[in-house]
């Protein structure tokens, strides 16, 4: 019974075993910083309009600039981990987010709270950006998507957790204790730093070498040849010259503007447009994070696999357009009815959600070149960020403003978008298989079989040895 019902035995059930040591490491340091995380987006709007007294247009700007600037932040912090170490940028910046959070307790208007809150989202964009680099890097094909999942079940874990932590502030509702809170969360953050510092040195294990040294006629080193060559390869290997990277970037930040209709979208939907209790906003999204603990990581296994990755977005675009349907069904029902049909409603665009992050995640994975794999994360983390700070105009461009013909529209978004990742994946994959097939039928085929076959050996070797 014991090993049935402790902690240890249900985490074990839900994420599988985590025997790998930086991914130990990852998943400690998330369950700890996250914490903090859930604190922080209980209480920070209701702390800037409650306490802070910021009326609600500025509360807007100071998080639409918060937003705008972990775009580009992402980018930054994409290119930086190509040049120096991501695991010290990681420490540097998530020290920097801590702090930052810090600061929120410490604001007394508007301005104050632009410049914390700007601060506090760009560090916190590059610092991710350095962690996708550092899971690019440390794993490979089915780990790094097993990474990933877990990486998130995680963070869905620990911010319910801070959540429950926040509500003791909003309980309160004194300014100490909005403030008392703020900094429990800042410090969540730098306790996690404790263990990101165990990182081993293979997570800052060069990128792909970019291009050869170049020589000189004595057949040393020229140093400063050598530099310029290799910014030369590297602007050569930009995710900014590779179309397809781009179109999957894109079409993944449209999906993923899910996100801000479950989170704005359907809320208000059940408020103003349903008959359905108010209470049903807090279960849906209850039942959204139990879907995304539960299932994140066995519905992500195999989508390295670019073929499997295409199915499993495709399934999502259809299960996200279905959601849309019917949660526009909702709308003059009965009680009862508006319930259980916003209930299906969402957990069609639960499964949606999880489905699509996993597919979406392998291809990202996959689908970038080893030489800038820092840069490539970062893109593909700018159009998350893209896409998380334009969710709120559609939603109000479609939903609140139209009504049934809104869901309408949003579900032909998300459909389109997500059966356009499906395209990028099948013809990807296609040309990957074309390209194992020339290699299978050249002349040394048998050779070039016994490299590749022995490369995935020696590249793991490595990683083990450089961790022990």
């Amino acid at each position: 019974m014991t090993r049935s019902t402790s902690p240890t035995a249900l985490f074990t059930r839900l994420l599988g075993p985590v025997s790998d040591p930086v991914l130990r490491i990852l998943v400690t340091a998330t369950m700890i910083s996250r914490v903090g995380r859930g604190i922080f987006l209980t209480v920070t709007v209701l702390y800037f309009t409650l306490i802070v007294h910021l009326p609600a247009h500025e509360v807007a700007i100071v998080l639409a600039a918060s937003s705008g600037l972990g775009v580009l932040a992402s980018l930054a912090g994409g290119w930086l981990a190509d040049r120096f170490s991501p695991k010290r940028m990681l420490l540097a910046l998530t020290a920097l987010e801590g702090v930052g959070l810090a600061g929120y307790a410490f604001v007394g208007d508007f301005a104050s709270a632009l410049v914390v809150a700007m601060l506090v989202g760009g560090f916190g964009q590059a610092a991710n950006s350095n962690r996708m680099a550092i899971i690019a890097r440390a794993f490979v094909g089915e780990s790094r998507v097993h990474a990933r999942a877990v990486l998130r079940t995680v963070t869905n874990l620990a911010i319910a957790v801070g959540s429950g932590l926040g509500a003791i502030a909003l309980a309160v509702g004194t300014a100490e204790a909005y403030r008392a809170l703020l900094l429990v969360a800042a410090i969540a953050y730098l306790l996690g730093l404790v263990r990101l510092a165990k990182l081993p040195a293979s997570v800052d294990a060069p990128a792909a070498a970019a291009s050869d040294p170049v020589l000189t006629a004595t057949g040393s080193t020229d140093a400063v040849a050598t530099r310029r060559a290799a910014r030369r390869t590297l602007a050569a290997h930009s995710p900014w010259r590779d179309p397809r990277y781009l179109a999957l970037t894109a079409l993944c930040a449209v999906f993923a503007m899910q996100f801000g209709v479950a989170e704005l979208g359907v809320p208000l939907w059940i408020a103003h447009d349903t008959n359905a209790p108010e209470v049903l906003v807090s279960a849906t999204l209850i039942l959204n994070t139990v879907i995304v603990v539960l299932f994140q990581v066995p519905l992500s296994k195999g989508t390295h696999d670019l073929r499997r990755a295409g199915r499993v977005s495709a399934i999502a675009a259809w299960l996200m357009a279905a959601s849309c349907l019917v949660y526009a069904m909702a709308t003059g029902q009965p009680v009862w009815v508006a319930v259980v049909v916003l209930v299906a409603a969402a957990l069609a665009h639960a499964f949606a959600e999880v489905l699509s992050q996993a597919g979406g995640w392998g291809l990202s994975f996959e689908l970038a070149d080893p030489v800038r794999s820092g840069t490539y994360q970062g893109v593909f983390g700018m159009g998350f960020s893209v896409g998380s700070m334009c969710a709120p105009l559609l939603v109000a461009l479609t939903v609140e403003q139209h009504g049934v013909l809104g869901w309408g529209v949003l579900a032909a978004v998300f459909l389109v978008s997500g059966l356009g990742v499906w395209v990028i994946a099948r013809i990807a994959a296609g040309a990957q298989e074309r390209a194992a097939e020339a290699a299978a039928t050249g002349p040394d085929a048998s050779i070039e079989s016994d490299a590749s076959d022995t490369a995935p050996v020696r590249s793991a070797d490595a990683r083990v040895t450089a961790r022990e």
